[in-house]
């Protein structure tokens, strides 16, 4: 079985204001990481339709190169309204009770957990009871020099604190940006505290190896047991925002899994997403220089 780098989560269409694209931060990441490592060897996890937009779906991933394993479940495949402001930053309206709500745990997603060696996965597509006991369930089964990221992605009213601790719990990098971790200082009742406290409490309370925390224009931090890395955002000329940070997180982890530096990997994954961001959709070829 192959050691497989793993999106886990939500597979859905982005419906933009130019049309439908393929989103969802598993294929996204799994994409992005697929162009550093070889998309052979990543894979997208989650669970479409028995519909048109089921097939359409496959027609992309497959298009993009991208290996996924999404069984066909009796939900409509997932779509998302995606509108933008005049500086191209998303603002989503997400459909509920669609397959991805729906991942089955099965004999073929089992053996992959058992071999998986990164897996990224959010609290979005924990929302529903049946696939939040998959991702659980996938995430029990890694193997213990498994790269476990928890890409938070807190979208609408679609997050518990139970399910954040339970990720926080099981994951050994954590991504969250600026707001979202207003967010959760509030919730889990430390909002005094500045930023870089913040982050360095959440990773000692959580044993975590990595704490990413990425600032929109005002940079990001890669936190480490005892060290932080931090690098400006590049100035670019904004397309739109869709899949920027799943680009940043894809090429993070294939960096780190090559054997790069940290400080290695931070810049590059915030090379990739500034590029990204130059670019409409989530999944455009990244130049040759990059990679």
């Amino acid at each position: 079985m192959k050691r497989y780098i793993v999106g886990l989560g939500e597979a859905l269409w982005d419906v933009l204001p130019d049309g439908k694209k393929l989103g969802g931060a598993p294929a996204n990441f799994a994409y992005h990481a697929g162009q550093f490592v070889g998309q052979e060897n990543t894979l997208a996890v989650s669970a479409l339709g028995e519909d048109k937009l089921a097939d359409e779906t496959i027609a992309s991933l497959e298009e993009h190169g991208l290996t996924y394993l999404m069984p066909r479940v009796p939900y409509p495949t997932g779509t998302v309204q995606v509108t933008l402001d005049e500086e191209g930053i998303p603002s989503y309206n997400i459909k509920e009770n669609v397959a991805w709500d729906n991942i089955p745990m099965n004999g073929d997603i089992e053996e992959v957990a058992r071999n998986c060696r990164a897996v990224c996965f959010g609290s979005l597509a924990q929302r529903n009871v049946v696939s939040r006991e998959t991702i659980q369930r996938f995430l029990d089964l890694t193997p213990a020099d498994c790269v476990k990221i928890f890409d938070i992605n807190l979208r609408q009213q679609f997050y518990t604190k139970e399910i954040i601790q339970e990720s926080m719990r099981r994951c050994n990098i954590l991504k969250i940006n600026d707001e979202e971790l207003v967010i959760i200082g509030r919730m889990f009742g430390y909002p005094g505290l500045d930023i870089e406290n913040k982050c360095w409490l959440i990773l000692g309370k959580y044993n975590l190896d990595m704490l990413v925390l990425t600032c929109g224009t005002n940079g990001s931090y890669v936190f480490t047991p005892g060290h932080v890395s931090f690098q400006e955002t590049p100035k670019v000329e904004v397309a739109d925002t869709v899949g920027a940070g799943d680009s940043f997180t894809g090429s993070f982890c294939a960096a780190i899994l090559q054997g790069k530096s940290v400080a290695e990997a931070h810049k590059l994954a915030v090379s990739v997403s500034a590029y990204v961001c130059t670019q409409n959709g989530a999944m455009p070829v990244v130049p040759e220089e990059l990679k």
